[in-house]
């Protein structure tokens, strides 16, 4: 019997777990994926927003400005790469000096510091490549950039180090209040929770039904992203937003913290909950979007593209609350979802102690250490790992300068990888100019001889997804 269940092992779940593991309690996450970080976190634009454009008074407001408040000690202690770069709203015409201005007031209600309106001038002098028609911005320096998958792997790994159970592959079929406790049937199993967190993204409200009358609706909102490479990395130093509306904030072009550019995402509406493929009409409207707010906007230098899932909710709000005795949601948490994850962990673990009647651990311990950077070693630092173990002397992805010291790190830590995209979202082998062309079969080799399995055994990702499925008769080389 466990005290507390977190169903959904993305970002919100995960920092529920952290936040959950800082008290005496049983603990287990239930994620249907096969890693941490496999919906929603693992595609979208990396921004730790300010804190202005969330409707005052709502919890999208209360917890974007609380967790962006929490992100610079939240990334320390879970090293995480984190930036305060800034971010701009660009007005193009004097006719929406007036949303602008809504904006900066709106922000100011909602305690985020340092806001100002620039003049067209003010914001190129800060962004030369800023388009001859933007007439003014407003400036958050509060906001920044942060690595999604990094962040939602600390919050896990810190929770794991500190006594929460992660049972992957164990989608939830249904859910039954039985006497003071509910019954969770998974696809490997039952298990048994005094309590329940539902964090399960875009299959939230589908989670509380299992449970619940019927409460809220989540709409899948895909976003399609372009990823230029490192090269095009300093066309801009800030987040470039434009206008929102009322399908989201629009595209954006932002650097990343690894040093690429990002550019998008659009907004469409969706019923499958599981369409994450891009569209030539999707990237051909963030390009042209885009180029509106940035000149020369690197289209040859895009190395990928993609699309995430966002939990649109009905409620129009973040809804975090105790729906049933036991039953917690926390579910529609869209933009600015990633900002406020450290904010809605601490706020649904404080709910469930209370209701558990939890008290704290005096031996929690809030640090996590990543896997260790070759590539931003100095040459000392360099050669006296090497010098530790030989294997990070072996480069696998030359892109990203990865060793297999790093990926033998990342399989044998806490909720190690299984995985070719769980090796690439804890090193980033795999994520450069040639997007794994040359490092995969390496990768694979290295997973099947630390897994003990076969190489045909070894998957991109989900049940399905294996590479090779055997040898050829005459020469003995796998397929």
């Amino acid at each position: 019997m466990y005290d507390v269940a977190v169903i959904g092992a993305g970002v919100t779940g995960c920092a529920i777990a952290r936040a959950l593991s800082r008290y005496r309690a049983k603990l287990c996450v239930l994620e249907k994926g096969e890693d941490v970080c496999t919906g929603t976190s693992k595609a979208n634009s990396a921004i730790i927003h300010g804190g202005f454009d969330a409707e005052s008074g709502t919890l999208k407001a209360a917890m974007n400005v609380r967790g962006n408040a929490m992100m610079t000690q939240v990334a320390e202690e879970l090293d995480v790469p984190f930036k305060r770069c800034g971010a701009m709203v660009l007005c193009f015409d004097e006719s929406e000096r007036p949303g602008l201005q809504a904006l900066y007031d709106r922000g100011v209600r909602n305690g985020v510091e340092g806001l100002r309106i620039l003049t067209g001038e003010e914001a190129r002098a800060m962004e030369p490549n800023l388009s001859d028609a933007v007439c003014a911005a407003l400036y958050c320096p509060s906001s920044g950039i942060v690595c999604p998958f990094e962040l939602t792997l600390g919050f896990a790994e810190n929770a794991a180090e500190n006594g929460a159970e992660f049972r992957f592959e164990s989608g939830v079929t249904a859910i039954r209040r039985a006497g003071d406790h509910y019954c969770i049937e998974t696809e490997k199993g039952i298990v048994e929770a005094r309590a329940v967190v539902n964090a399960a993204g875009v299959y939230a409200d589908a989670v509380h039904d299992m449970a619940l009358p019927h409460a809220f609706t989540i709409t899948p909102r895909a976003g399609e992203y372009c990823l230029c490479d490192k090269t095009a990395g300093d066309l801009v130093s800030k987040t470039i937003f434009q206008m929102p509306s009322k399908l989201g904030k629009g595209i954006l072009v932002t650097p990343t913290v690894h040093g690429n550019l990002l550019l998008g995402p659009t907004a469409s509406d969706l019923e499958d909950r599981e369409f994450t493929a891009t569209t030539r009409a999707g990237l051909n409207f963030v390009l042209e979007t885009a180029a509106r707010s940035v000149k020369n906007i690197p289209a040859r230098q895009i190395i990928t593209s993609f699309s995430g899932l966002r939990a649109h909710g009905d409620r129009g709000d973040f809804i975090l609350e105790e729906s049933a005795e036991g039953f917690f949601d926390a579910a529609g948490i869209e933009s600015p979802g990633l900002t406020s994850a450290p904010a809605i962990g601490e706020y649904m673990a404080a709910l469930v102690a209370e209701r558990l009647g939890l008290e704290k651990k005096a031996d929690f311990n809030p640090i996590r250490r990543g896997v260790v950077r070759l590539n931003e070693l100095t040459a000392a630092e360099r050669a006296e790992k090497i010098r530790e173990n030989p294997l990070y002397g072996s480069i696998v992805c030359r892109c990203e300068t990865v060793s297999e010291g790093e990926i033998v790190d990342a399989i044998r830590r806490p909720l190690g990888a299984t995985t070719l995209d769980g090796v690439k979202r804890r090193t980033r082998a795999g994520m450069g100019r040639c997007q794994a062309g040359f490092c995969s079969p390496r990768v694979m080799d290295i997973l099947a001889r630390e897994l003990g399995v076969p190489v045909t055994a070894i998957r991109k990702n989900g049940r399905g997804s294996e590479i090779v499925c055997g040898k050829t008769e005459k020469g003995g080389a796998v397929q």
